[in-house]
């Protein structure tokens, strides 16, 4: 490998390992294709990790593909197809420009465009789509323990310690900063009470459990600070 940051090396080694699964066997015993045949997994990884690692990111980073995957293995055992939840995790911001509002729908579509090249049977590519598409609202109907897994996961960092919740909302900031401190401070404040609104931000047990309370308390803290600033 030429990769010369450690960080991106063991990602590549996930997303080998997670595309080899993947594609050993589809959801419901599909067969995802002659694994002999497939193509080799690493130039795909590659791809991904570019699109992450852009100069325009500040929070939609390899970091927080890092945090999002560390989270779905956390949550694996809640998951009916956590390879297709893995495989989701990479591709959910995978294209990501702050300034257009379709980049989840895009998402999904260099998924579609890429898992059946990639040797992922057709079964288990709809689901990773529909599963990037979720992201869009993470709201997950009952019973959908994927939807549950990865929305869960990638709302995980509203539950971090005060200094990490405070890191992520400045990385936020950052990513919009061609936007007026006063439009930006009134937006950002119209989605942490949405937010807060919501019966459940977590909906796996152990998100239920472990990052609700947490996580209230960060946004109600960050809303608090945008109001005084208002």
């Amino acid at each position: 490998m030429s990769e010369t940051h450690p960080a991106s090396a063991a990602l590549l080694l996930r997303w080998n390992a997670t595309l080899t699964a993947a594609r050993s066997g589809d959801a419901g015993g599909e067969p995802g294709g002659d694994a002999d045949a497939a193509p080799d997994p690493e130039p795909y990884g590659r791809d991904l990790l570019r699109r992450w690692a852009e100069p325009h990111r500040r929070y939609h980073t390899t970091d927080h593909l890092l945090a999002v995957l560390d989270r779905v293995d956390e949550l694996a055992g809640h998951a009916a197809d956590p390879e297709a939840v893995r495989l989701a995790a990479w591709f959910h911001d995978a294209v990501y420009r702050p300034d257009r509002s379709e980049n989840e729908e895009r998402s999904a579509g260099l998924a579609q465009r890429a898992l059946p090249e990639a040797g992922v049977g057709p079964a288990r590519t709809a689901e990773v789509v529909r599963l990037v598409r979720l992201t869009v609202t993470h709201d997950p109907a009952p019973g959908d323990r994927d939807g549950e897994v990865l929305c869960d996961a990638d709302l995980a960092v509203l539950a971090g310690s005060p200094g990490a919740y405070a890191a992520y909302a400045a990385a936020v900031r950052a990513e919009y900063a061609f936007v007026p401190d006063e439009a930006f401070t009134a937006g950002r404040a119209d989605v942490l009470r949405q937010l807060l609104a919501l019966p459940r931000l977590f909906r796996t047990p152990h998100g239920a459990a472990r990052w609700e309370a947490p996580a209230r308390h960060n946004l109600g803290t960050e809303l608090a600070l945008l109001d005084a600033r208002a």
